[in-house]
């Protein structure tokens, strides 16, 4: 018989443990998840001290009957998947099946006793000696991390299951609400309104570009009058201050040195890993995290086959064990020398509520150089075990080291003293810098620092002035979100842990709740709506500080301080009461009429601003669905949106990279016109219109707006392009490109060139929804000669633009002159 039998959750995994096991063991998959909640109803008993009810996942009854079958032949099973709560409740869900749980009806929030054969093992790393150890210390499962997991997914499923249904009702049915994929939209819709509310600040700077008696020259900074700082607001103080410095005599009035440390940074936690992978290698955050999974469970490495090269990159902890600190420094003292290794490792403050079982993210041998492994990696592996590598090691290195001189320096002029100011730093000792620098959002002052190379200045020395430099500037917004700062804002709120960043980031832009511009987080129209209606009827559960602390309920519940139901109905008491509120109070979208100063093209009605299934969109107010005769008007509201064209143009002027792989983006043409393509073509297919995150400028034309008299314009919507007054947002008119043609099939209407939501271009009654005609071709007042058809259509062949008849059971066709395919390429 047997050893036994190991289930870990992936086949990767599984190869790698198989290999240090070797004979005796069988390794088998569960892949993933076997048990979850119901998909068709609640699942959760609320009335009934949240009992839940686990169904086999559809789809997973053969892995279940397989490990069942290899069950029975084995003395011992060991459940080793994943070492945090999501992987013990994968365990505990796999005891409860090859136990006796699926022979019992499960009791009532009782836990299934698991017999002595079933043990859990966990390892922080897939390395010989980490398997090994766990393998001769089975524990049993820590329901704690069990009811922490559950309570997670209980709350989730009630948000989940009760809100969106109200969504479906108010807004738009196919919507859905998450207890912290809400919470962290509502922080980019804030962000978002701030930006739109800021109003900028003109200031000015003023700099010397002065010499002392040796070279070099350098830039000294206007900072007040005397010991006094001063702010100059305008190009007129700017220019007073100027006028008076033209004259002045400039000295030294001190100078202070000091030597100034930079500690070395901590080794990988979840969070920073996925930062600095987004700012160093623009990965996206998810990317990040799929190849850090493929690290942990085993790449194969030539002969020395499937080997785990990093520790579990699901951490918030920077502890590391005392065998890699060993190897860490030893590596240290023999690349690097003497004088790079601290005299006794270095320490990390961990948070307050990092799981201290886990390690930090680091490479399960130091001795396995990036460059070594190389040529058994994929581009993408390389370079973040590279990162995570290099991160490790400057850990342990000693602090750099830089002289830092500041100067200050007064300029007298009459009977006012001018103070400006200098600091410079100068690297003395390079340290773990040697290794590694973190990244960081943008400049700082450190920066500025090390770009001022002083000569030797002593205080009371004269200096000479060689040109001064008033400058404007404007203060800023506060910039949009990008994946890294996003996770950086959620982590210092304590909203979500490291395993739920990527899904969090990943939810919230495939339900189109908002989209990445220039790499910058944008909420959508709907994503507005959605966030408005859930903070104003939802106000507790929504809350970023109730989120945190319910996260913190969680780590209490894993360590044993609180029971899960507990904190279920504390939220739930919350929960309920603002769901009652929302089913009565919560606007009805669907039936929303706002009102405007819009007047109808068609018949003068003042126009409404309604809900469709794409958004909002201006209707007639006099229409009436139960008289078809009524006003059937309707336009796009392309311009109720954040405004894409105000996001910073230093966000899209920069290079780009692609968001999958990290490479350059190349501007490439193809038959629709010019696209961003990734430069890893064929590896990598990633492309973006260009219309998405790009400033096209508008375009000003000859007509005048039959509203108000001003110019119109052709601006860039979503839909493409659109003809609207120049004066929004005072005046709203938009122009509907009627293409001259009668409705051949109401004969009411006049047809109009629309935007599909995908982009391709049709054309449509205007008096939809009354009459529903569409065509894809531009249709022609022309009766087909052949059929009698009352219209032909323009079409485009590979041959060449054609006229043809629409009617499929006739072929009429003639070439189409060049002067029309000329003008009407609309496709």
């Amino acid at each position: 018989m047997d050893k036994g039998l190991v289930i870990v959750e992936s086949p990767a995994k599984a190869k790698t443990i198989q290999k240090y096991l070797g004979k005796g063991y069988t390794v088998e998959a569960s892949l993933g998840h076997v048990k979850d909640l119901p998909k068709s109803t609640l699942g959760v008993d609320v009335e009934n001290d949240f009992d839940t009810e686990y169904i086999v996942i559809p789809g997973k009854e053969k892995v279940l009957a397989k490990l069942k079958k290899l069950a029975a032949s084995v003395d011992t099973i060991y459940l080793a998947p994943d070492p945090d709560r999501e992987g013990e409740a994968i365990a505990a869900h796999l005891a409860y099946e090859l136990g006796n749980g699926s022979k019992e009806k499960k009791k009532k929030k009782k836990k299934a006793d698991a017999p002595e054969r079933i043990r859990r093992v966990t390892f922080n790393e897939i390395t010989q000696r980490a398997v090994r150890a766990a393998f001769e210390h089975p524990r049993d499962i820590d329901q704690h991390l069990v009811d922490a997991q559950q309570a997670r997914r209980v709350l989730d499923r009630l948000v989940g299951y009760q809100v969106s249904p109200l969504l479906w009702d108010k807004v738009r049915r196919g919507l859905s609400a998450g207890r912290v994929q809400t919470v962290a939209l509502r922080l980019i819709v804030d962000r978002e309104r701030e930006i739109k509310a800021f109003e900028k600040k003109e200031y000015w700077t003023i700099d010397a570009h002065l010499s002392g008696a040796k070279p070099p020259a350098f830039d000294a900074r206007f900072l007040g009058k005397g010991e006094e700082k001063v702010e100059v607001t305008n190009g007129e103080d700017a220019e007073k201050i100027r006028a008076a410095l033209e004259p002045a005599d400039w000295a030294v009035r001190s100078v202070d040195r000091k030597e100034r440390r930079r500690h070395a940074t901590p080794p990988f936690t979840t969070s920073k890993l996925q930062q600095d992978s987004s700012r160093k290698l623009r990965f996206s955050v998810k990317r990040t995290m799929m190849i850090a999974q493929r690290l942990y469970e085993g790449v194969e490495l030539g002969e020395e086959g499937s080997v785990g090269l990093i520790t579990y990159m699901r951490t918030d902890s920077t502890r590391v064990s005392n065998e890699a600190l060993a190897e860490v420094r030893e590596y240290v003292k023999t690349e690097y020398g003497e004088n790079y290794l601290p005299q006794s490792p270095n320490t990390f403050k961990e948070k307050k509520d990092a799981q201290g079982a886990h390690e930090a993210i680091r490479p399960t041998s130091v001795m396995r150089h990036p460059e070594q492994v190389k040529q058994y990696l994929k581009e993408d592996e390389y370079k973040v075990y590279k990162l995570i590598w290099q991160r490790f090691v400057a850990s342990q290195i000693m602090p750099a080291v830089f002289d830092q001189t500041t100067v200050d320096i007064d300029a007298k002029s009459g009977n006012d003293v001018f103070w400006f100011r200098v600091t410079g730093s100068v690297l003395k000792f390079d340290g773990f810098l040697r290794v590694y620098e973190e990244s960081k959002e943008g400049k700082d002052d450190e920066d500025e620092e090390l770009k001022h190379k002083l000569p030797p200045l002593e205080p009371g020395q004269k200096l000479t002035l060689k040109e001064l430099k008033p400058e404007q500037h404007f203060t800023e917004p506060p910039p949009r979100y990008n994946e890294a700062s996003l996770v950086k804002e959620l982590e210092e709120r304590g909203i979500g842990r490291p395993s739920t960043y990527a899904t969090i980031l990943s939810t919230i832009q495939e339900r189109q709740y908002a989209q990445k511009t220039g790499g910058k987080f944008v909420p959508t129209e709907i994503g507005l709506v959605v966030t408005d209606l859930l903070v104003e009827n939802f106000p507790d559960i929504f809350d970023f500080q109730y989120t945190a602390r319910l996260e913190e309920e969680l780590d209490e519940i894993e360590e044993g301080k609180e029971k899960w139901t507990d904190t279920l109905d504390g939220f739930y008491k919350k929960f309920e009461k603002d769901l009652k509120y929302a089913h009565k109070h919560m606007e009805n979208i669907k039936r929303m009429e706002k009102p405007t100063d819009e007047k109808c093209e068609r018949c003068g009605s003042p126009l409404v601003i309604k809900w469709g299934k794409h958004g909002s969109f201006y209707a007639c107010s006099s229409y009436d669905k139960e008289d078809p005769n009524t006003c059937t008007f309707t336009k796009e509201n392309p311009i109720n949106l954040p405004d894409l064209d105000s996001a910073d143009l230093q966000e899209t002027a920069q290079e780009e990279y692609c968001e999958n792989c990290g490479r350059v983006m190349v501007l490439k043409r193809g038959r629709f016109g010019q696209f961003m393509a990734c430069t890893g073509y064929p590896d990598c297919k990633t492309t973006r219109r260009l219309d998405q995150g790009k400033k096209v400028p508008d375009i000003p034309l000859d007509e005048l707006c039959p509203k108000c008299g001003r110019n119109l314009i052709i601006r860039h919507g979503r839909f493409g392009e659109f003809t609207s007054c120049s004066g929004y947002p005072e005046c709203k008119y938009v122009k509907q490109n009627f293409i001259g043609v009668k409705c051949p099939l109401c004969e009411d209407g006049e047809l109009v060139e629309k935007k599909a939501r995908k982009g391709n271009t049709f054309f449509g009654c205007s008096n939809y929804p009354k009459c529903k005609f569409t065509s894809a071709h531009k249709p022609l007042p022309e009766k087909c000669p052949t059929c009698g058809h009352a219209f032909l259509v323009e079409k485009y062949l590979k041959a060449g633009p054609v006229i043809a008849c629409p009617n499929k059971e006739c072929d009429y066709e003639r070439p189409a002159p060049v002067e029309a395919a000329a003008v009407s390429g609309y496709n």
